[in-house]
């Protein structure tokens, strides 16, 4: 059985979600200890709980330790087996993250899965984020996926509601001759529980400053169906990079705009392929499909990411330069 130190590198939730997905991946057993250890609240929480169960409801796998607090988990996969399952995080846990897990498992067998939680969350992509920039960068190289968002969950509050499914799809390998597709662009405005106007003003700033910027328009979609609770977000797209904004009590409209489009051309100036956040997400895909990609740098989060794809035999060579390249090398 592979023992993980869950304390290495970036140290948090990511690498239990990683873990559990390679481990249903290639049926290597695994034990990950010191799970958290130097967060504030160590241990499992609930969306780390949730984005196991989403796993191993794809593999039939043997899970101990998977309770909150817990600072230990193993995980036993059985064979990856198609399935329809509905996950309850519970909280206003991420749903982008329990699917950053789901997804590279589902799309080696296909399943469905419907999630409750939230969708948007901070220190989390929004899940447009998912819809807009890791999906259709997925597709582009072969991945059949689908998404609904059915209900927005805003924090504190939680209670959305994403459908996704996925067929059993062979990816393309990345190619350094991709391209950053500057035509596929947009702004997704969204609220509930605020006045209509704060979604036209967040759309409305985050438009005016992309546009004094790039001399791009943007195209913008509002979302302001009724949820269970109140918030707001933003997320702007250029290619496959993206800003995101979570709006706050007390915080104007146009400053959430504004950040957005800010943290989009922030990635946008700093060169690469795809922006930092997309880079250790697409980690799992590369190491399996082959080829290359590039990024403005090597975060934390990727860094833990090669470090753990080497532990399941799978290598990634990161170069640097003007931008960094990310690139699979053939397992030994």
């Amino acid at each position: 059985m592979l023992v993980i130190d869950g304390s290495t590198l970036e140290g948090g939730g990511q690498l239990v979600r990683a873990a559990v997905t390679l481990s249903a991946i290639t049926g290597q057993p695994c034990r990950i200890t010191n799970i958290r250890a130097g967060r504030e609240e160590p241990g499992l929480r609930s969306q780390h709980i949730a984005a196991v169960r989403a796993v191993a409801g794809l593999c039939g796998a043997t899970v101990s330790g998977c309770t909150t607090g817990s600072r230990e988990l193993t995980f036993c996969p059985g064979p990856l087996v198609e399935g329809d399952m509905r996950i309850e995080v519970g909280t206003a846990g991420s749903i982008p993250l329990v699917l950053q897990a789901w997804l590279p498992a589902a799309l080696m067998i296909g399943g469905r899965i419907t999630i409750v939680g939230g969708t948007e969350v901070p220190m989390s992509p929004t899940i447009d984020y998912t819809a807009r920039v890791l999906v259709p960068f997925l597709r582009r190289h072969g991945a059949e996926i689908s998404l609904d968002v059915i209900r927005r969950g805003y924090y504190p509050r939680g209670g959305g509601e994403v459908m996704a499914s996925a067929r059993r799809s062979r990816l393309a390998p990345f190619s350094p001759a991709d391209t950053r597709e500057t035509d596929n662009c947009g702004i997704v405005s969204c609220s509930a529980g605020l006045p209509g106007h704060v979604a036209d003003r967040q759309a409305d700033a985050a438009s005016s400053a992309l546009f004094q910027a790039t001399g791009i328009r943007f195209p913008a979609w509002k979302d302001t169906r009724p949820g269970p609770g109140t918030g707001s977000s933003v997320t702007a797209w250029l290619g496959w990079m993206a800003g995101c904004a979570i709006g706050r009590r007390g915080y104007p409209a146009e400053n959430v705009g504004r950040d957005a489009a800010f943290n989009l051309l922030a990635e946008h100036h700093a060169g690469g392929l795809v922006d930092r956040y997309l880079a250790d997400q697409l980690l799992i895909y590369c190491a399996r499909a082959g080829g290359s990609f590039t990024s403005s740098t090597c975060t934390l989060h990727a860094r833990t990411m090669c470090w753990l794809l080497g532990l399941f035999g799978f290598r990634i060579r990161v170069t640097g330069g003007e931008v960094v390249t990310f690139a699979a090398e053939e397992s030994a």
